[in-house]
C-alpha cells in the first residue's frame, strides 16, 4: 500500500513521493503470480507477480523453508521474467514501464532499461544469439544484446537507447505480435519488416510458442482454442478444442509433440499434437491458471510448476504420464469428463493474503483494509497527533528521508547552544528526521512522475549510501528539499466559510457572518464553536457548581465542551454528516468540491 504526496516541480512536471507499508521481509507472494522461471542446475525457482517482488525459492523438497531471497526494485506488477546467460542473469518486465537486468545468483539489480512509455507486458529470449526482446502497451518492441546489458556498472546502470525498434509490439523470433488482438503478426527483426498476418482466432491471443527451427508456432486464445500455425504456408494447420474457457498458458516438450495447456477453467491438459483425441487431464487448480513452467531437466518432463490468480505456486508430478501414454489409457470421448492424473500437488510454495480493498478514513491518519482472507484491519499511516496544526505530510517526508545526509542539520551552522558536552568532550548534535516519529528503516520510498513512470526507488535506510545519495540529489524535487533539507513547512492557508442551521433543525436561518479559519482546523473545533456561541445551551448548572469545581483547569473544561458538543451536535456539508476528525481542507476539496465559500450546516442530535 502506498501513500502519495504530489506537488508541482520545475518544468510543470508533477513528481510524486510514495512509500509502502509492509513487513521488513515479505516472504510470500501476494496476489497472482504472473511469471515463473526454473533453474534446474541450482534447484531454484523464480516467481514474479502482482506485488512487484521477484522471489527466489529452493525446489529441494527436503528443505523445510523454500524461501531464499527477494529481488525488489520494481514498483508495479512484474509481468514476465526470463533467465538467460546459463542462469546467471534474469530479465524482468513490469507495468512500471521498465525492464530490469538482475544478477540471478546474488539477487541484485544491475541495470534499468527505460525505453518503454507504457506497461511492459512480455519478454522473449533467443538463447543462441543472447538477445532479448521486450514488448509493451506502447506498441513498441525493443531488442537487446544481453552481453551489453550485463556489462553495465552501478554508476552507469540506466540504458535509454534501443538496438532495434519495431512499429508494433510483438514477441518471439520471428517476432510475432499478439497481445489484445485476434491476429498474429510476424516480423523479421533484422529488417523490421512485417512478413505476414495469421488470422483465425475469434478472441484475444494470450500465449504463444515457437518450435526450435521457427517453422511452426502454437497460440492459445481467450476463444478457448489452441491453434497450430505453419509459418511457411502462412496458415492455421490444426485447431485443438481442449478447454471450456480461455487458454492463458502454454508449454511444449522439446520434441514439439505434446502440448501442456491451462487457463480460465483451472484445468491443465496434456494433448498429443499428432492425435488431438489423445489427451490427459493432469490436474485441476483452485483458481484460473496464469502461467506454467515445465521441468525439462529430464525427457520426458517430470513435473510442471503452475501459478494462478491466487498466491500459491504448485508443482504437479508428470511421472505417470509416460506409463499413461504407453498403456493407451486415454478417454477418447472428449465430451466425457476425464479423471485427473494428480489430485494433490507434489510440492507447494505457500502464498500470503493480499489486500483487495482499502479505505482512508476521514482523519487521514488511519487506513481500513480488507484482504483476500476476508480479514479486516486498521493500519496507521502516521501517528495520531492531537495537535491539528502539525503538518503530518511534511513530518512524514522528513522521516522517510531521515538517513539522507542532506537532511541532517550541519553542526557547524548551529549556534553554540546546539553543542553538548559529554564527559568533558564536545559532541555535535545532528538532528535527523522530524523529532516526532520515525518510519521503519526497511520502508520502500518511491519517486515518480505523477501518473507516470518511476524515477527512483530505494529503501529508507539505504538513502545514506554513496550511490543512492547521488541519485537522490538528482531526483528529489525542490518542494521536497524545501521541507526535508531547509525545514520549511508549508504555511497554513485560511478557509472562509459560513455556518447555518440545517433545514431539518427547525431553527431560524442566521444572518450570514463570514468566518475564517486555518484549513487544518478540525471539524470538532467548529462543533465546539456552534455549541458555545450559536446554540446557547443553558450553562446555569455550570455557574452554580461548587467552589471545588471552579478550580478545574482550563484544559479539562475545554475537553468537557468538546465531548458535549460531539454528543449533542451534528455538522454537515451538502447533507453529509462530517467526522469530527476531519479538517476543513478535506471538507472543502473532497465534499464541497466547488467554488465559492464553504457552507456548513448544523443540527442537534435527536435524543
Amino acid at each position: 500500500m502506498a501513500t502519495h504526496h504530489r506537488q508541482n516541480a520545475a518544468g510543470r512536471r508533477k513528481v510524486q513521493v510514495s512509500y509502502v507499508i509492509r513487513d521488513e521481509v515479505e516472504k510470500y507472494n501476494r496476489n497472482g503470480v504472473n511469471a515463473l522461471q526454473l533453474d534446474p542446475a541450482l534447484n531454484r525457482l523464480f516467481t514474479a507477480g502482482r506485488d512487484s517482488i521477484i522471489r527466489i525459492w529452493s525446489v529441494n523438497q527436503h528443505k523445510q523453508d523454500p524461501y531464499i531471497a527477494s529481488m525488489e526494485h520494481h514498483t508495479d506488477w512484474v509481468n514476465d521474467i526470463i533467465l538467460c546467460c546459463n542462469g546467471k542473469t534474469l530479465i524482468s518486465a513490469s507495468s512500471d514501464t521498465t525492464v530490469k537486468v538482475w544478477n540471478a545468483h546474488k539477487g541484485f539489480c544491475m541495470s534499468t532499461l527505460r525505453t518503454h512509455k507504457d506497461y511492459v507486458k512480455a519478454l522473449a529470449y533467443a538463447k543462441d544469439k543472447e538477445l532479448v526482446a521486450s514488448a509493451g502497451l506502447d506498441r513498441q518492441i525493443f531488442l537487446w544484446d544481453v552481453n551489453t546489458l550485463t556489462a553495465l556498472t552501478a554508476s552507469n546502470n540506466t540504458v535509454t537507447s534501443e538496438l532495434w525498434l519495431m512499429e508494433m509490439f510483438c514477441i518471439i523470433f520471428y517476432l510475432i505480435f499478439y497481445f489484445f488482438c485476434q491476429v498474429l503478426r510476424v516480423w523479421d527483426p533484422r529488417t523490421c519488416a512485417k512478413l505476414m498476418k495469421l488470422k483465425g482466432h475469434t478472441d484475444n491471443v494470450k500465449s504463444l510458442l515457437l518450435n526450435r527451427d521457427g517453422t511452426q508456432c502454437l497460440s492459445g486464445s481467450s476463444d478457448g482454442t489452441i491453434r497450430l500455425w505453419s509459418l511457411g504456408q502462412q496458415r492455421c494447420i490444426a485447431t485443438y478444442r481442449v478447454h471450456d474457457e480461455g487458454v492463458w498458458a502454454l508449454q511444449v516438450n522439446e520434441a514439439f509433440t505434446h502440448i501442456y495447456t491451462g487457463g480460465r477453467d483451472r484445468k491443465i491438459y496434456c494433448t498429443d499434437l499428432r492425435n488431438p483425441d489423445l489427451r490427459v487431464l493432469i490436474c485441476e487448480e483452485k483458481a484460473p491458471i496464469l502461467t506454467m513452467e515445465l521441468d525439462k531437466s529430464a525427457d520426458p518432463p517430470q513435473a510442471v510448476w503452475v501459478s494462478t490468480t491466487k498466491s500459491v505456486v504448485n508443482k504437479w508430478s508428470l511421472k505417470g504420464m509416460h506409463n499413461f501414454r504407453a498403456s493407451g489409457d486415454y478417454d477418447n470421448d472428449c465430451s466425457a469428463p476425464l479423471t485427473p492424473l494428480c489430485t494433490q500437488p507434489e510440492q507447494v510454495i505457500k502464498g500470503g493474503a493480499s489486500i483487495v480493498q482499502s479505505h482512508i478514513l476521514n482523519d487521514k491518519r488511519h487506513i481500513l483494509t480488507k484482504d483476500s482472507n476476508n480479514t479486516k484491519d486498521a493500519g496507521f499511516t502516521s501517528p495520531d497527533g492531537s495537535d491539528p496544526k502539525l503538518n503530518l505530510g511534511g513530518l512524514l517526508l522528513q522521516a522517510l528521508l531521515e538517513f539522507w545526509p542532506r537532511t541532517h542539520i550541519n553542526p557547524m551552522e548551529e549556534e553554540e547552544s546546539e553543542l553538548n558536552h559529554v564527559n568533558g568532550e564536545q559532541e555535535s548534535r545532528i538532528q535527523k528526521g522530524n523529532g516526532y516519529f520515525q518510519v521503519p528503516p526497511h520502508t520502500p520510498v518511491i519517486f515518480g512522475e505523477a501518473g507516470g513512470r518511476t524515477l527512483f526507488r530505494l529503501l529508507c535506510r539505504d538513502s545514506g549510501g554513496e550511490t543512492e545519495s547521488m541519485l537522490l540529489n538528482e531526483t528529489v524535487p525542490q518542494w521536497v528539499i524545501d521541507i526535508t533539507v531547509d525545514k520549511n513547512m508549508p504555511k497554513f492557508n485560511k478557509i472562509p466559510f459560513y455556518i447555518q442551521p440545517h433545514s431539518s433543525s427547525g431553527a431560524k436561518t442566521l444572518k450570514k457572518d463570514r468566518l475564517s479559519a486555518s484549513d487544518m482546523l478540525q471539524v470538532r473545533k467548529v462543533m465546539e464553536h456552534v455549541y458555545e456561541k450559536i446554540i446557547n445551551i443553558d450553562t446555569e448548572s455550570q455557574t452554580t457548581s461548587s467552589s471545588a469545581n471552579d478550580k478545574l483547569g482550563e484544559q479539562e473544561k475545554e475537553e468537557d465542551v468538546a465531548v458535549i458538543a460531539e454528543e449533542k451536535i451534528e455538522l454537515m456539508c451538502l447533507d453529509q454528516v462530517l467526522d469530527a476528525n476531519m479538517d476543513l481542507r478535506t471538507v472543502k476539496h473532497f465534499i464541497w468540491k466547488s467554488g465559492g465559500d464553504l457552507t456548513l450546516h448544523y443540527r442537534q442530535k435527536s435524543t
